[in-house]
């Protein structure tokens, strides 16, 4: 394809990514499922404009524009405020996101004729909910700010969890001597490894921030953009979770002074909302819609598990405190996945695991299930138990 074509074609599918966006907006479709529906009428098993299957460079991008998500996230909400819910989005992350992937794994392995591992591996990738997606959800959503903010808080550090349960069961697969001995520890290393990264990039980023003064305006999003990649890079070359260091860095950063806030963060708005469109539409690529009959029964029993019987009893195992029934009930069906799913299903593509494919056929539908399922019932039902209040502006791109 010549330059100027593939110019005026990215050209177009970001203009019909917009156009989506409006239309998302009077329909109530959640926009993700019209920019992965772009994606995979213009791919190879559709109009064939653009034929893409390379899973490498999609786990790449794919890496990128989660860690400027995630990034955007923590800068938009800060410490300060997410800090009195700060407990609960943390216990959310850990204990949901496991005892999620544990019991949509262990139905996987049953219903679907997998090995125990197999299946912990798949319900480890739906685990996860996506930052993305939720940030989408609440935005301009009438929820009590607490709920709102716990929630935000998830979707920004359960990704570092779902990430390193896949990886851990991706090595349980490949790797004979590997078990759960080895596991415990990739946790403990890895988000030991990525607190550490996120503090020290984020604090001293925000203390030099605080005290300089740069020759212009347009300086401070290059220079919040490189502690972005320095945090996630420093933490990932030492095998922590870079996806946790950028995202406490980001909340860092939310606490520089206001005039440098006022120059970034309009900057990292688009720039996520960019990383969105972009991350929807390559993963919307990757998908053959002929193959998806084939999988369509096992990603509705996946996508049903995992949001009707494992996120609830997760949520509420997570936070047996501090929450009324209604609120915990409104916290596990605000559990929205997106692109997070389908890039870590890529992973297991790229390490050569066996069924991976299939998995990712499976883990895409299911996405599409739970996506259409929570994102058009989710307002009504946190306004039937009495969650909603003034409407307030999501922080979160």
């Amino acid at each position: 394809m010549r330059d100027g074509i593939a110019i005026l074609v990215v050209g177009l599918m970001l203009t019909a990514a917009l156009v989506a966006t409006m239309l998302s907006g009077r329909s109530g479709v959640p926009s993700m499922l019209l920019f992965l529906a772009i994606g995979m009428i213009v791919g190879s098993d559709g109009l064939d404009w653009l034929d893409f299957g390379n899973y490498t460079l999609a786990r790449r991008v794919g890496i990128i524009c989660l860690a400027l998500i995630l990034f955007e996230g923590g800068l938009a909400a800060g410490f300060k405020e997410l800090r009195p819910v700060l407990g609960a989005s943390a216990s959310l992350a850990l204990v949901t996101t496991t005892i999620t992937a544990v019991i949509g794994g262990l139905a996987a392995a049953s219903l679907f004729g997998l090995s125990t591992v197999e299946g912990l591996l798949l319900g480890s990738i739906v685990a996860s909910t996506d930052g993305a997606a939720t940030f989408g959800l609440l935005r301009g959503s009438s929820l009590r700010r607490r709920i709102q903010l716990t929630l935000e808080g998830e979707a920004g550090l359960n990704d570092p969890v779902a990430v390193l349960l896949v990886l851990g069961f991706i090595e349980w697969l490949t790797h004979s001597d590997f078990g759960l001995g080895d596991m415990l520890w990739l946790f403990v290393k890895e988000l030991s490894i990525g607190a550490a990264a996120g503090a020290v990039v984020g604090i001293g980023s925000a203390w030099l921030l605080n005290r300089v003064s740069l020759a212009s305006r347009g300086l401070y999003p290059v220079a919040s953009l490189a502690c972005a990649a320095l945090a996630y890079g420093a933490a990932d070359s030492l095998h922590g979770s870079g996806f946790l260091a950028v995202y406490l860095t980001g909340m860092a950063l939310a606490g520089v002074r206001p005039d440098v806030r006022a120059a970034i963060e309009p900057f990292h708005d688009s720039l996520a909302l960019l990383a969105q469109l972009t991350l929807f539409l390559v993963l919307g690529l990757l998908v053959f819609p002929s193959r998806l009959g084939d999988v369509a029964l096992k990603g509705t029993v996946l996508a049903l598990v995992s949001v009707v019987v494992a996120r609830p009893v997760g949520v509420f195992a997570a936070l047996p405190f501090g929450y009324s029934a209604r609120e915990r009930g409104v916290l596990a069906w605000a559990g929205m996945r997106g692109a997070v799913p389908v890039v870590l299903a890529t992973f297991g593509v790229t390490s050569h695991v066996a069924h991976s494919i299939e998995f990712f056929d499976i883990v895409f539908f299911a996405v599409l299930i739970s996506t259409l399922l929570q994102g058009l019932t989710f307002e009504p039902l946190a306004r039937r138990f009495g969650a909603t209040g003034k409407a307030v502006p999501a922080s979160a791109g």
